[in-house]
């Protein structure tokens, strides 16, 4: 008599940050959310960082390169992951992968907004390749911040229950 194979559990959640441009404030709360959560968080850079020993913060750090560390995330991703960068390439391959993707600013990019996002993106390089010039980005604001850790929490609390955690 065969025996039904029992379900395997979905891998647990990981919450990736693309660490080399992401603000220190950002970081912080990432420490402090992945502790509370008790979910792993993993900072990817060209650089060495310093992150907490607390058993949920991991860092790899990668060699220097153009798009080294998106590599190094986007090969690591698996679905319900969720990462944290402002980059919005990045963000499109992580939704490709079944991720989602958070801004800096708490802006959500899943597979209903990043693609819009990337064609802006594109856009706005068209027109600085063209000589046009841009502003960048302001800097972080509290509002921002509080922004930011909501979206952070609504997002992995809805990842962790769809894997049941």
């Amino acid at each position: 008599m065969t025996t039904p194979e029992a379900a395997e559990d979905p891998p647990p959640l990981r919450l990736w940050v693309d660490a080399d441009a992401c603000p220190v404030t950002i970081k912080q709360l990432i420490f402090r959310t992945a502790q509370r959560l008790r979910i792993e968080a993993v900072l990817v850079a060209n650089q060495t960082m310093r992150a907490p020993r607390n058993g949920y913060v991991r860092t790899i750090t990668v060699p220097d390169g153009p798009d080294v560390a998106d590599d190094r995330i986007a090969e690591g991703v698996r679905p319900g992951d969720v990462v944290v960068t402002g980059d919005i390439p990045l963000s499109a391959r992580v939704v490709a992968a079944g991720g989602v993707a958070i801004g800096v600013r708490g802006e959500l990019l899943d597979d209903a907004t990043v693609h819009d996002r990337l064609a802006s993106r594109d856009l706005m390089e068209e027109m600085r390749a063209a000589g046009v010039e841009t502003r960048g980005p302001k800097p972080l604001s509290p509002k921002d911040l509080q922004t930011f850790a909501n979206s952070l929490d609504r997002t992995l609390t809805k990842a962790l229950r769809k894997r049941g955690g």
